[in-house]
């Protein structure tokens, strides 16, 4: 799954100065990172109401929908998905509230 994202993430990097005409993403980099923000609260809500909604298929496309947003959130502000990689790596294995803890010191 990890080349998906990689993938997603070289498609991103390379329209991000592409025409706003010709690419969606392009256009919400050239709109500023508050359009940026704004889809992703509306993508989100949207997972929150098909989880509530329990219709597997719709987390589904709501969830990526929302990685997608993410992911143009990470491009505009050029941080590579490596980076958040190594970020879950150094997490992994600490209990979340140990890394809570550790997080406020």
């Amino acid at each position: 799954m990890d080349d998906i994202f990689k993938k997603v993430e070289e498609v991103i990097l390379s329209r991000k100065s592409a025409s706003a005409d010709e690419s969606y993403v392009a256009s919400l980099n050239q709109k500023g990172v508050d359009a940026i923000l704004k889809k992703i609260a509306e993508e989100s809500s949207e997972v929150i109401m098909a989880a509530k909604d329990d219709s597997k298929s719709e987390i589904i496309h709501e969830v990526a929908d929302l990685i997608f947003h993410l992911l143009v959130l990470l491009g505009y502000k050029d941080i590579s998905t490596d980076e958040i990689g190594k970020e879950l790596s150094n997490r992994f294995g600490t209990s979340g509230i140990e890394e809570k803890k550790n997080r406020n010191k």
